[in-house]
This record gives C-alpha cells, structure tokens and sequence, in this order.
C-alpha cells in the first residue's frame, strides 16, 4: 500500500522541475487506485499563462486520462495549498481527496473561506517542512 508521504515526494520532485525552470516550485501529482494518472509543475512563466498552475496542469491531464471531467475516486498531492482558481477548479472536478503539503496563509483557498466539493476530503500537512522550504528559498533568492 502507498503513502500519503510516497506520492507527495512525487509532488515535490515535480516542484523540484519547477524550480529547475525558475517557476514557482509547485508540484502535483493524481492518483486513482494507487496509480499516479497526472502529475505537473507550475508552468505559468513557460507557458506565459497566469492559469497554468500546477493544479490546472494536472486536472487537465487527468480528466484527459480518465476521458471525462470528473475525477471521482482520485487523490490529488500537491505541495502548497491550492489557490482560489485552482480549488474552483477542484471543486468542479468533483475530487474525492486534495492532499496538501504546506499551507499557503496569503493566497491559499482555506483561509479565504472556500471549501471544496462537499465530498472532497481535505488533509494537511504532509511532508509540510520540505514542501514550505523550497518555496520559501525560491522566493529568498529572488530578492
């Protein structure tokens, strides 16, 4: 049986993509079944695209995966905390679990608020201190 920690490591090498293109390290993965179905990185420099978040990327790969909109029976890790787009846009997917490794107090969808799908499972905190560090220090060394 996977982990929570197993795929969010899997997130957070995705963050580390990012970062290797001076993106904002964020990093995802979907899994269903114990299968990783999606995984991305932000790509909103690359793309030149303020929605292609890391979140948007995924989604998008897994609904095509799957051959519908709705990612029932998936789990989603990502290493900070959904925005407001982004958790619309999981809220709308129906996801059956969002697993968060660092929140984000400024932008993140938690304190504005929000909720998800009334079915969708929240849990934080996994791998927390890695997933805030390599955010923390991207943004130190663009100062």
């Amino acid at each position: 049986m996977f982990t929570d920690e197993y795929f969010m490591k899997m997130a957070l090498q995705e963050a580390q993509f990012a970062l290797e293109k001076d993106e904002v390290p964020i990093g995802c993965v979907i899994v269903s079944n114990d299968r990783v179905i999606a995984k991305s990185h932000n790509l909103t420099e690359t793309l030149t695209d303020v929605t292609a978040h890391a979140e948007m990327q995924a989604i998008t790969s897994a609904a095509n995966f799957l051959g519908g909109k709705y990612l029932q029976n998936c789990t989603l890790y990502v290493t900070l905390e959904p925005c407001v787009m982004c958790s619309g846009a999981l809220a709308w997917s129906q996801i059956s679990r969002v697993v968060i490794g660092a929140r984000d107090e400024q932008r993140g969808f938690i304190n504005k608020g929000l909720s998800l799908h009334p079915k969708t499972e929240v849990t934080t905190g996994i791998q927390e201190y890695e997933c805030s560090e390599i955010v923390k220090t991207f943004f130190r060394n663009k100062r």
